[in-house]
Order: structure tokens, then sequence, then C-alpha cells
């Protein structure tokens, strides 16, 4: 079962009345949030781990054989997926650490706490995001 990872699991940060965007505690809730929803990625890689070593059984029958290998490479996929999110991850604790956390990388403006707290990893604030996707959409079609 894949992990849900829009899980709110922490308060929402509110901001005082003038408060600077992306201050330190600011950065430091975002922070916080990341590196929960990290160990909360590792430790459910680790289980399926271990839970792929303890259900390696040898089938004797092609069809359940079939289905077993089937469901540990949909689980396999969700790990591949989840492994790419920590790595995203990463990068966006390194973006806090270097000031740069919360600010739209094709225009500058800031993303928004609302918008960051929904996607913490989020690098485009929602109108480039947008155009992004509308661009994305014309060249599939």
């Amino acid at each position: 079962m894949a992990l849900d990872v829009t899980r709110k699991n922490f308060t929402p940060y509110v901001p005082k009345k003038g408060e600077e965007y992306m201050n330190a505690r600011q950065r430091a809730h975002f922070r916080k949030i990341l590196e929960n929803l990290r160990a909360e990625l590792s430790a459910e890689i680790d289980r399926t781990v271990h839970a792929m070593q303890e259900e390696a059984t040898v089938f004797a029958d092609p069809n359940d054989r079939a289905s077993q290998e089937s469901d540990m490479a949909l689980e396999l996929r969700n790990r591949d997926r989840e492994r790419k999110l920590i790595k995203k991850i990463d990068e966006t604790i390194a973006r806090i650490d270097a000031n740069e956390y919360g600010y739209c990388e094709s225009c500058g403006v800031e993303i928004g706490l609302k918008r960051l707290e929904a996607r913490p990893t989020a690098t485009l604030c929602i109108d480039c995001k947008t155009l992004d996707e509308l661009r994305e959409r014309q060249i599939a079609k």
C-alpha cells in the first residue's frame, strides 16, 4: 500500500501580523515537515524491504507466482517513487539552508505558506506551475 504523503500530521503555520516572509521560524517549520516526511518515507521503504525478504515464497502454481511477482513489482515502483521524493526532500532542505526556499525558481515571487504546506517540495508558484502544466499538455498532444 502506498504511503499517503498528503497526510497532515503537523500544525499549520500561522504567521504573525507584519511577519517577514520565510523568516527563521517559517524555515524551521518547513524543515520539520520535510524531515518528518523523509523519516516516514524511509521507514516505509525499510518495512517493504523486510516484508519482501520474509514473503519471498516460491509457489508451485504459476498463477500464484505471477500474482506475487506482480505485487512485488507494484511495491517496488511505489518505493522507487518514494526514493525519488526523498531525494527531492533533501534538495528542498538544502534550499532552506541556502535561504532560497519559498521563492519561485521561475519568476522569483513568493510561493506562499499554504501552497508550501500542501506541497512542501514545491519550487514554482501557482501561476508558473499552471503555465508549466499547460505547456506539458500542449506538447503531449
